[in-house]
């Protein structure tokens, strides 16, 4: 039964890429390189030459692995479990005629392939955040160092910053490069404190000894002591050695209320960039970007140009919820094996689109987003704590209550648990304040943009 499998695996992997719209890209870069060692107790064991693709082998096996099991069970009739191997030891194992590519030292999480300069939509709400970031992958570690993008979610942040590593690897695959998210990073401290001794020891020479590191939404370490303190100890390093540092977030380092000025400032060392909202000529460039590229990979659907339209000028989230409403209007059209016409779309978007309908911007509403933005949660803004990295985020809650919402101070008083004076004094402190201090005047402009970007 196994030389069945063997025999075929060349088929079976074309079956998976074709089947399951596998980008070309995506096939190349994590499943071409894979070849059968085993099979055994009718389960297929696989593994690969490649580094860099056995070192991913848990994203390899919960993205494509069903596909890849599927195709198996399609080409031989026969229904095997799969399972990915990251051994030396090779014997016994038949290789299918693919070869090993060049060894590429991506020490941290797997890069996005899509996530390419070439795939980018270059456009005047993030022109000077691509030049900066084209300009750091040219030459890591010289100018632009740290590199700091900030923006909302789904703007591009991770898309550019995964570019730089693609950039650099493409250029020099020598070159050790890290990307990873705070929460992997706060995670591997954890467990090597936990470990003991050694381990810490072991976290410092893993993050220390790259060439350049890429690390998204740091807003999720800050305020954390022990992670934040560890993360600077690892910049400070990285920087004195001349290696590229990248760093995302939601707002800027000023908007930080609880981070120590020694490391605000470091953040300054380089440049910070930030991504806007998309306008509607960038949004129909990324959708159209976006569509032909999956038709480059094979899908044939037909999409009206009215279609394109109306996705980008009722869709004002960010370009990720852009993208998810194509893909979501292409895999309609394919399972009613129909045109992409913009009823179709207003069918498939109608739980994310609903024409004419206002958005009710209400206190409560208010309070979440500011929440959010100084990562507090709504309670803590509600609460009685009068330190002032939670006033002052209260009094610009109060302030955009009173003058984005139709609730009187009365009303927004009693929400806040607060007479209705202390309310008026807050606002008017807020508004006076707005006009000496440019960056609280800054902070409030994003957060009237975040409550809502027609206003």
């Amino acid at each position: 039964m196994g030389n069945s499998v063997q025999e075929k695996w060349d088929e079976i992997l074309e079956f998976a890429k074709h089947e399951y719209n596998i980008p070309n890209v995506s096939f190349n870069t994590w499943i071409k390189d894979l070849y059968i060692k085993k099979v055994e107790d009718n389960i297929v064991y696989i593994t690969s030459d490649n580094n860099n693709i056995t070192s991913n082998f848990n994203y390899i096996s919960n993205k494509y692995g069903i596909f890849i099991k599927t195709a198996i069970q399609e080409m031989t009739d026969i229904e095997y479990d799969i399972k990915f191997e990251n051994e030396t030891d090779n014997t016994n194992t038949v290789k299918t005629g693919v070869t090993a590519s060049k060894i590429i030292h991506n020490e941290g999480l797997p890069l996005n392939p899509d996530y390419t300069f070439d795939n980018f939509v270059v456009s005047k709400n993030n022109q000077l955040a691509h030049a900066t970031a084209l300009k750091a992958a040219e030459s890591p570690g010289d100018i632009y160092n740290p590199l700091y993008i900030y923006g909302d979610s789904g703007l591009g942040k991770t898309h550019l910053m995964q570019s730089i590593g693609h950039f650099i690897l493409e250029n020099n695959p020598e070159k050790k490069v890290m990307f990873v998210t705070s929460d992997t990073f706060t995670n591997e401290l954890i467990d090597s404190i936990r470990k003991g001794d050694a381990s810490p020891a072991a976290f410092r020479e893993k993050y220390r000894n790259i060439d350049v590191l890429l690390i998204d939404d740091i807003q999720f370490i800050i305020g954390k002591d022990r992670t934040q303190e560890e993360f600077f100890y690892t910049f400070n390093a990285l920087y004195e050695a001349k290696k590229q540092i990248v760093i995302t977030s939601d707002k800027p380092p000023k908007d930080f209320t609880t981070l120590d000025e020694r490391w605000r400032s470091r953040f300054g060392w380089g440049i910070i960039v930030d991504l806007t909202a998309p306008d509607y000529e960038t949004k129909v460039a990324i959708l159209q970007k976006k569509l032909d590229l999956k038709q480059s990979e094979g899908s044939n659907i037909a999409i009206d140009n009215d279609v394109i339209s109306y996705m980008a000028e009722n869709i004002n989230s960010n370009i990720r919820t852009l993208e998810g409403a194509l893909t979501k209007v292409i895999a309609l059209a394919k399972i009613q094996k129909m045109p992409a016409t913009k009823e179709l779309a207003e069918y498939a978007l109608r739980d994310l689109i609903t024409p004419n309908q206002k958005k009710t911007i209400t206190p409560e509403f208010i309070i979440s987003v500011v929440a959010e933005h100084f990562h507090f949660s709504p309670n803590d803004i509600l609460s009685s704590k009068r330190d002032k990295a939670i006033a002052i985020p209260r009094q610009i809650a109060m302030y955009l209550s009173s003058e984005y919402t139709n609730s009187t101070t009365s009303k927004i008083g009693e929400i806040f648990g607060r007479d209705h004076s202390t309310v008026i004094h807050n606002v008017g402190k807020i508004a006076d304040n707005r006009t000496k201090d440019i960056q609280l005047d800054e902070t409030i402009k994003v957060l009237i943009n975040k409550i809502n970007p027609d206003i």
